[in-house]
């Protein structure tokens, strides 16, 4: 009811939960397995208060983004990943490919 009362619609799926597509359907999976799944280790204690869960919550995604190593980006976390892709695309413009033209 809330987004729909400000004008906004879901794309497909179900509104306003994660099961509006895939990728999102996907993270949160990994988070439940992950994160807040007996034997985490990212549960430090009890989660019996908001700021608990979000310092778990938190602590997952510097580890996913930061820390875990992905087989697909040459075992590399992707926040180096990305920092090595903008690096390389930044640099000086291939002029011969740059004049080009398409088939």
């Amino acid at each position: 009811e809330t987004v729909a009362l400000e004008g906004l619609v879901a794309s497909i799926g179900t509104v306003g939960d994660a099961y509006d597509n895939a990728a999102a359907e996907t993270v949160m999976g990994l988070y439940k397995n992950e994160a807040v799944a007996k034997n985490s280790p990212f549960i430090t204690g009890p989660l019996k208060t908001l700021a608990d869960v979000e310092k778990l919550t938190f602590d997952w995604l510097d580890w996913y983004n930061n820390r875990r190593l992905h087989s697909a980006l040459g075992n590399m976390p992707p926040a180096e990943y990305e920092l090595h892709y903008y690096a390389g695309t930044n640099g000086p413009i291939n002029i011969e490919a740059a004049n080009k033209t398409a088939a």
